[in-house]
């Protein structure tokens, strides 16, 4: 896995490039070189309270106390990213192939010639349980960093990971309750896959109702990773003022924060402020030394989206971004 250096750490935050609001809308990005695209939501930026109050079911200490945040505007995916764009960052002969198919002067393959590709898998890392359509599982931190980088040099857009204050402001979109519509868990089966209705895999992308801002399976369906470095205290450390960075940039292979409870997880999990920290058992399959730093062999229940901030980086702050150290994982 690997290292934010402290450049890289001011990237929501930092720009010199001026950003209009009257350009801030819902856009689609054309991957091009193929006939892949993905959907990006505006969020708009504001305060809100993060964590749970102490009298939320289900609530856990690492979700308290409640604080304070202030959001940048950003856009999100309003899809997990599918199999069908990862594979194409993945499986270099793939970009290729449509890259015949769908020629695009401006924006070659030989854009991406280069890009640092994720080993190739020794099993079908969707495990049989469906591909096109799918949320791209078993990827780990790193490689979904990577692949932010591979969608920059493709289309000259900064695309990242959110941090756990963006992620957990975008699934709440304006709510204060347990979940994005309400507190009522029986109601989840109309917004998620989850453990009681997922009959033991994911699903497509996009199948259930969004949320009050327009994404979909921000509870359930996979995991997503953030940013952030997990620690239990971190909100007391917030609260305290002991620390004000805009995420906790990542400092050791484990354990780091990841969002939104999936297929496999009960109600609790999937609650708007509930965290979950990765571990090394996720990889307990990997008969490699040291195991890969790009794929999981144990975690079909985790996957990501992505953002961009309104306020494009410096290529300073860009290029630290996707220039992480590799911690070896053995």
């Amino acid at each position: 896995m690997f290292k934010i250096t402290a450049i890289a750490f001011s990237l929501s935050l930092c720009s010199l490039h001026a950003f209009s609001q009257s350009d801030f809308s819902n856009y689609t990005q054309k991957i091009p070189g193929s006939d892949q695209k993905y959907d990006m939501v505006a969020i708009k930026g504001g305060e809100y309270l993060m964590g749970s109050p102490k009298t939320e079911k289900g609530r856990r200490d690492d979700e308290g106390p409640q604080h304070k945040e202030k959001i940048e505007p950003f856009w999100m995916g309003k899809y997990e990213i599918t199999w069908d764009i990862y594979d194409l960052y993945s499986f270099k002969t793939m970009e290729v192939e449509f890259a015949q198919r769908f020629p695009d002067e401006s924006n070659s393959i030989a854009k991406t010639d280069g890009s640092t590709r994720p080993s190739p898998p020794y099993v079908d890392m969707s495990f049989g349980m469906g591909r096109t359509g799918y949320p791209a599982i078993n990827v780990t931190q790193y490689a979904a960093i990577l692949f932010c980088k591979w969608l920059y040099e493709k289309t000259g857009v900064f695309y990242r990971l959110p941090t756990e204050a963006e992620w957990e402001y975008a699934a709440r979109a304006g709510t204060t309750t347990a979940y994005s519509f309400g507190n009522d868990p029986k109601m989840l089966k109309d917004y998620a896959w989850y453990t009681d209705n997922s009959e033991g895999s994911y699903k497509k992308i996009g199948t259930k109702k969004p949320n009050p801002w327009g994404l979909h399976d921000m509870h359930g369906n996979v995991m997503e990773w953030t940013l952030d470095q997990y620690h239990a205290d971190y909100y007391a450390k917030k609260a305290k003022g002991e620390v004000k960075e805009a995420f906790a940039p990542v400092t050791e292979l484990y354990p780091n924060s990841v969002r939104g409870g999936s297929w496999v997880d009960e109600a609790p999990n999937l609650r708007s402020a509930a965290r979950t920290q990765s571990i090394a058992e996720w990889k307990i399959l990997d008969p490699q030394l040291p195991k890969s730093e790009w794929w999981l062999t144990n975690a079909s229940f985790i996957g990501f989206r992505i953002v961009r901030p309104a306020k494009t980086p410096s290529p300073e702050e860009i290029k630290a971004y996707y220039s992480p150290t590799l911690i070896e994982d053995y």
